[in-house]
């Protein structure tokens, strides 16, 4: 599979890294596209920066829309935007392609392929909804990164992989990160 992955922003890198790495040891062939912001607060809170993203994944500049994945005859299998900050959310909602990461989006949503939104951010007005509500109407997948608590989480990084494994499934990709409803 060929899977972008897009960076912004808003707090919650650690699902970013999670999902990179996850995305390459399942073998998918993925192209990372990050903010300004994004990769400012991937190294805030991650402390990795784009060259070590590079080692998992192809890392695109956000300025280079002459990448591939800005054209529609580029096929991919979807995009993830993960965290996605209410000013991309909005500028994706309102069909801007100043930048790859939202020509990308765009890209994605023409050609009828799988967009998965993945907000973080509280509370939310009016905007930020219809916004939502734009994209999901234009067939994107808004997944809230609300993690679930069923499986009796201990550490983080099961917080974290119950929001990746839900992101994965939604792509179709099959995964052992977090053991479903129902199982023993």
């Amino acid at each position: 599979m060929k899977i972008i992955v897009g960076i912004t922003g808003a707090s919650g890198s650690i699902y970013a890294y999670s999902l990179i790495r996850s995305l390459h040891q399942l073998g998918a062939e993925t192209y990372v596209i990050a903010t300004g912001a994004g990769e400012n607060v991937m190294k805030y809170e991650c402390g990795a920066d784009m060259q070590e993203l590079a080692g998992y994944a192809t890392v695109l500049s956000n300025t280079d829309l002459f990448a591939p994945v800005a054209s529609g005859s580029f096929k991919t299998d979807g995009m993830v935007i993960i965290p996605c900050s209410m000013n991309t959310l909005g500028a994706i909602a309102n069909g801007m392609g100043d930048t790859l990461l939202s020509r990308a989006a765009s890209v994605v949503l023409k050609e009828k392929r799988r967009l998965i939104i993945v907000p973080r951010e509280t509370p939310l007005h009016l905007i930020h909804l219809e916004n939502m509500l734009r994209i999901a109407r234009a067939g994107a997948d808004i997944m809230p990164a609300s993690p679930g608590f069923y499986n009796h989480p201990t550490e983080i990084w099961e917080l974290v992989n119950f929001m990746i494994a839900r992101v994965l499934d939604a792509l179709g990709i099959d995964h052992q990160l977090m053991k479903r409803w129902g199982e023993s």
